[in-house]
């Protein structure tokens, strides 16, 4: 007997038929539903398989990754071989150095051949002859200024003279000496300092070599004492100190004595000290006009 369409079906044996089984097919990989005769999934287990899943998704992109690496890697090195291999065949490590290479710019350094400045000139050279010691010669222009100080000591300048006649500014032998080689000129000046008064004498020739055959032969004699310009009178007819040197075309002496008119002796230091003064004085002046003439010719060659 049916009460509808649909509704349950009763046995002539009048039992309860079964339910009919659920037709929740499990996916591959999820594990099987809770007991038979339910409907109900495992959450828990759906869950740790999905976890799974990730895992293994994850190392799976890990490895790819690292297996991408290497392959990049591996194109850099050809690359990088590949650069370094030279057109000619040969490997880096037989290439020449970058400084010998050719088109290196080491190679392409201009070389310039070693020179030296010339020396200069010897000042000595230009005061030892006439043809070349050419500047103006005076007695004042040789011995400038008012005074000479040499150390602590402060000489006065008195009066300067000069002459062509050698001989006339003379005592004793000297003059002929001086005439005999040729003199052409005496230039005299004078310095006093505590009542010890001393005159240079400088004579001039056109030859060293005839300076110096003055100077080896000086025996006696002296230069004239020169007085005036607040030096009084002075070894005219006493005792006095002489010297003489020669340099370049140049002989010079000295006479050095008391304006008190005292004769000197060799207990007379502070004569010998003046009249040595006075003579470094005159190798001085003359040396410096050398280096002066030196110097011109080496701005105006």
């Amino acid at each position: 007997m049916s009460f509808g369409q649909g509704g349950p079906q009763w046995g002539s044996s009048g039992q309860q038929p079964q339910q009919p089984q659920s037709h929740w097919a499990p996916q591959p990989g999820m594990p099987p539903m809770g007991a038979p005769g339910t409907q109900t999934p495992d959450w828990a287990a759906l869950a740790e398989a999905s976890e799974s899943r990730a895992k293994r998704r994850r190392l799976l992109m890990v490895g790819g990754g690292a297996l991408a690496t290497v392959a990049v890697a591996a194109v850099v090195a050809v690359a990088v071989v590949s650069a370094n291999d030279s057109g000619d065949g040969k490997s880096a490590g037989e290439l020449p150095p970058s400084g010998s290479a050719p088109g290196s710019t080491a190679s392409q350094q201009p070389t310039f051949a070693e020179t030296k400045p010339p020396p200069p000139p010897d000042p000595k050279d230009y005061i030892s002859s006439a043809d070349k010691d050419k500047a103006p010669l005076s007695a004042a222009g040789l011995f400038p200024g008012k005074d000479f100080t040499k150390g602590g000591a402060v000489y006065k300048k008195g009066a300067t003279a000069e002459t062509k006649d050698c001989g006339a500014v003379t005592n004793g032998p000297l003059g002929a000496l001086l005439e005999g080689n040729d003199c052409t000129r005496v230039l005299r000046a004078t310095y006093e300092k505590d009542g010890v008064a001393i005159t240079v004498g400088v004579a001039v020739f056109d030859t060293e070599k005839q300076a110096s055959k003055v100077k080896d032969a000086y025996k006696k004699g002296t230069i004239k004492s020169l007085s005036g310009k607040g030096v009084a009178a002075f070894c005219n007819t006493t005792i006095c100190r002489s010297t003489a040197n020669s340099y370049g075309r140049y002989a010079y002496f000295t006479v050095a004595g008391f304006t008190s008119g005292k004769d000197v002796t060799t207990k007379d230091k502070k004569v010998f000290t003046a009249g040595d003064d006075i003579a470094g004085l005159a190798f001085q002046q003359i040396h410096r006009r050398g280096e002066a003439q030196a110097s011109a010719a080496v701005q105006n060659p």
